[in-house]
């Protein structure tokens, strides 16, 4: 029997694997669709680089760009395990 291909858990397993490897102090071209805009505020942005100062173990600039950057981890690893637990790897 063929096992089918978790599209999420690539991409969720994809992404932190390239958030781990970014420089967060870089600018980078940015997918935010409110910021492409040109609205300043966005409730979202700087999440991706507070994942990657953790991953850097810069705790406080992690905290500094979005408060939520150890919860969004959080969830982001919860939701990895529980893919993985569904398609019994």
């Amino acid at each position: 029997m063929t096992k089918r291909i978790n599209i999420e858990l690539i991409f969720l397993i994809g992404g932190l694997i390239y958030l781990a490897f970014m420089n967060p102090s870089e600018t980078h071209f940015s997918l935010c669709p409110i910021k492409n805009l040109g609205f300043s505020f966005c409730p979202g942005c700087g999440l991706g680089h507070s994942i990657s100062y953790l991953f850097h173990g810069q705790i406080q600039e992690s905290f500094h760009h979005h408060p939520l950057g150890i919860f969004a981890l959080g969830v982001i690893l919860m939701r990895i395990l529980k893919l993985i637990k569904i398609a019994n790897f």
